[in-house]
């Protein structure tokens, strides 16, 4: 088991309710995330949440040359390990309610795309909210925002609130088809 396995475990055993995730991320799963990540000109993107950096491996596939590429993450052990293993990726130890102020400090004012691994469902609606309010506030008019949720927290009423709140934010919510190959099956919002 790599370390950056290990670091998620044990992020997972130390704050479960933080973590919100049983595995990493499929690559079926990161692909689609992904897809909004711009292949073309010198975009900035932000990660929310990277975990292991499954997601961030996806962005990088599809970042060209020149691009910026940052990730927002809580747990201090993650930030460590994923600078050890993403060394390309600007990991941000912080909160992403602070997102706004985070960018600011490295001059970041606009951003292309927000790529969210964030347990959502664990939320309350005040955290929901002010997270996708700094995202729709740093993407502009014409940026694209991604996120997951699992299939079996769906009935949920912090998914439901969140579904909703989606539908606040941005002008288009877009609902993937489920992802079968992920543990567990997760769908993702394609939000603009």
């Amino acid at each position: 088991m790599d370390r950056t396995t290990l670091a998620f475990l044990g992020a997972a055993l130390r704050h479960p309710g933080r973590v919100g995730a049983v595995a990493p991320s499929s690559s079926a799963l990161t692909a689609v995330l992904a897809g909004v990540v711009p292949t073309t000109g010198t975009p900035t993107v932000v990660e929310l949440g990277p975990g292991t950096g499954a997601v961030s491996t996806a962005i990088v596939e599809r970042l060209p040359a020149g691009a910026r590429h940052l990730a927002v993450e809580i747990d201090p052990r993650m930030v460590e390990a994923l600078r050890r293993s993403q060394p390309q990726l600007e990991v941000i130890e912080g909160d992403a309610r602070d997102l706004v102020r985070l960018l600011g400090e490295r001059d970041v004012t606009r951003v292309d795309a927000v790529v969210s691994g964030l347990p959502w469902a664990l939320f309350d609606g005040g955290t929901q909210r002010a997270i996708l309010a700094a995202a729709r506030q740093l993407l502009g008019g014409t940026g694209a925002f991604t996120t997951f949720a699992y299939l079996h927290a769906l009935r949920f009423p912090a998914a439901r609130r969140f579904r909703g709140l989606l539908g606040e934010v941005f002008d288009e919510v877009e609902v993937t088809e489920p992802v079968w190959r992920n543990l567990p099956p997760a769908l993702c919002y394609v939000c603009r």
